[in-house]
């Protein structure tokens, strides 16, 4: 690896690879992403998706308007400077120009949509770890990864984050007991 540093870029890039994170998400899928950014020549956007606001309205020049879901929260400034800071030391000594985009809504949606307006080449996404809210959640939803690799024509990297389940091992053996309210007798 070289001495280079990473440099954030103030324009979103052109045929970027896209990288899907979360607050505190292990360095690895930024690492991952910013190395398939520089096999292909390309910038790395990052993206970010707050769950907790929606899309209002477009601008015709492109600005999306959002609006937060509860409407006595108040945007977090804080939570990008965060990202920021994550993707600065996650990225440090890979050569890449970055950038982060905050985008509002369903994460799949959000991420698809952002790839069709910026041509991406690849979108890069980490798993879940395992556990209880995660797996609810995942079932009604659906995997951000999975929805992606099927609403649009882009591949779709999915980066581990903990240690893989071995064949024989159940995945569930490490689970919480469920919550009595959701899944009474267990």
């Amino acid at each position: 690896m070289s001495d280079a540093v990473s440099q954030p870029q103030t324009r979103r890039p052109h045929r970027p690879v896209i990288a899907g994170i979360v607050p505190g998400q292990p360095a690895r899928v930024l690492r991952e992403a910013a190395q398939y950014a520089r096999l292909h020549g390309a910038a790395l956007l990052i993206a970010h998706v707050d769950i907790t606001r929606f899309v209002s309205y477009e601008d015709p020049d492109g600005y999306v308007h959002t609006a937060p879901i509860n409407l006595d929260a108040i945007p977090s400034e804080a939570l990008e400077a965060q990202l920021r800071d994550q993707a600065t030391a996650a990225l440090s000594g890979i050569d890449v120009a970055w950038s982060l985009e905050m985008l509002a809504g369903d994460p799949a949606l959000a991420m698809k949509d952002l790839a069709e307006r910026t041509e991406a080449r690849l979108i890069v996404v980490g798993t879940r770890k395992r556990g209880i809210g995660d797996s609810i959640r995942e079932f009604f939803t659906g995997s951000v990864a999975a929805r992606l690799a099927h609403r649009q024509p882009r591949p779709v990297l999915v980066v581990p984050l903990g240690e893989p389940v071995k064949d024989d091992e159940d995945p569930w053996r490490d689970r919480q007991e469920w919550p009595e309210e959701l899944w009474p007798g267990s």
